[in-house]
């Protein structure tokens, strides 16, 4: 699998470090819009080409997949042009900014015959599998609860009245999209898709959710899923059931620690051996280029959108529009 990437930020490295640690993987390029930024990322990581056209750099031949960690708002815009040229797309989370522009996307993977895919950690780590496995034990689910809060350090430039992009709805940012998406895939992964979604936020001037309440209403059990970039909180994921409840240790988006108690019994649940938490998705798609599964990947296309379309209504109801969106 030789990538190439879009985007610089610590999360495109910690993409890259996982790369590195597959074998058959390289990254042969990188594409900043800023020579000296792609240069200083490509040094890093001994990569020997950088970009500063994004279009020279999809009609590389020797690129087979593109990596996207550019803002929110573009994510559409650079998997289509991606895909147009015949590369397979690995794109940060979220996805794209609303329902629309996903299924565009997927449309067009599937008439390229090309794979698509979501890089979002939580649903390829081995703890997560885990959870799956054992979920049974619990008996009937009565309550979830998630909670993924994270002080950003973007948030006192808000404050201080500049509009960082993860704050900007011009850049379909906020916590919901950004944070908190992953307690949504954690919890539609394991339960689909709920009868309702409701959203109760904390907004800036500016119309962005800087933290909120996701409250899903399934047929027998609710489940809540909170996500904060204003203040920073013990982040955890609580399943809890007839017969006993699985707390997953520091948040879904890393699952580090399975505590499986039932029978009064406290039972540790830990097949994680890689710290890099990006390492499993990277892993997974791999695979999938390398034995060119499209039935997976189209699997894994179905969740994404379920997920993209509880977003989409969760800030419908919380009146979170952004300007990229059809609504």
């Amino acid at each position: 699998m030789n990538i190439a990437t879009i985007g610089t930020g610590v999360i495109v490295e910690s993409f890259l470090q996982a790369i590195e640690q597959l074998e058959g993987a390289s990254c042969h390029a990188v594409y900043s819009r800023k020579e000296a930024t792609a240069k200083k990322l490509a040094d890093q990581f001994d990569v020997q080409t950088t970009y500063t056209d994004l279009t020279a750099m999809l009609e590389d031949p020797d690129i087979e997949a593109v990596y996207i960690a550019s803002p929110n708002r573009l994510h559409s815009e650079h998997a289509t042009a991606a895909l147009k040229n015949g590369k397979h797309v690995i794109c940060e989370k979220p996805f794209t900014s609303n329902v629309k522009e996903l299924e565009a996307l997927i449309a067009l993977a599937k008439e390229k015959q090309l794979l698509l895919f979501e890089a979002i950690t939580t649903v390829h780590m081995p703890n997560y599998h885990l959870i799956k496995k054992h979920l049974h034990q619990l008996g009937r689910i009565k309550l979830v609860q998630c909670n993924y809060s994270q002080y950003s350090s973007k948030y006192n430039q808000l404050l201080a009245g500049e509009t960082p992009n993860v704050f900007n709805p011009e850049f379909s940012g906020g916590a919901l999209m950004d944070i908190n998406i992953y307690n949504v895939h954690f919890i539609m992964n394991l339960f689909g898709s709920p009868e309702q979604v409701r959203y109760q936020a904390n907004r800036h001037p500016n119309g962005i959710d800087t933290s909120g309440v996701l409250t899903f209403t399934y047929n027998d059990f609710i489940a809540t899923s909170v996500g904060s970039k204003d203040t920073s909180s013990m982040n955890f994921a609580l399943i809890q059931g007839e017969k006993g409840f699985i707390h997953v240790k520091n948040g879904a988006n890393g699952c580090e620690e399975v505590l499986l108690h039932v029978d009064n019994r406290v039972i540790s649940l830990n097949a994680q051996t890689n710290p890099n938490r990006l390492f499993y998705e990277a892993e997974a798609f791999q695979h999938i280029i390398e034995t060119e599964d499209h039935e997976q990947c189209y699997g894994w296309l179905e969740e994404s959108l379920s997920v993209m379309k509880v977003l989409e209504a969760a800030r419908k109801d919380a009146g979170i529009v952004f300007p990229a969106d059809p609504f």
